[in-house]
């Protein structure tokens, strides 16, 4: 059953392949909070880290 209004895909500016897809988006979102995480973790430990050899 296709139930979509879309005929043709000219003109369109984005793809939401996974839209439809629940797990895959959150398992994406999970991705980018936990790469963030250690993003930030990363930086204060070597902020710390630095500031330690300057004293």
């Amino acid at each position: 059953m296709h139930s979509s209004p879309i005929t043709k895909w000219e003109g369109a500016e984005a793809f939401f392949t996974f839209a439809d897809k629940p797990g895959v988006v959150m398992f994406l979102f999970l991705l980018a909070v936990a790469v963030s995480v250690f993003a930030i973790v990363s930086i204060i430990k070597h902020e710390n880290q630095s500031y330690r050899k300057l004293k």
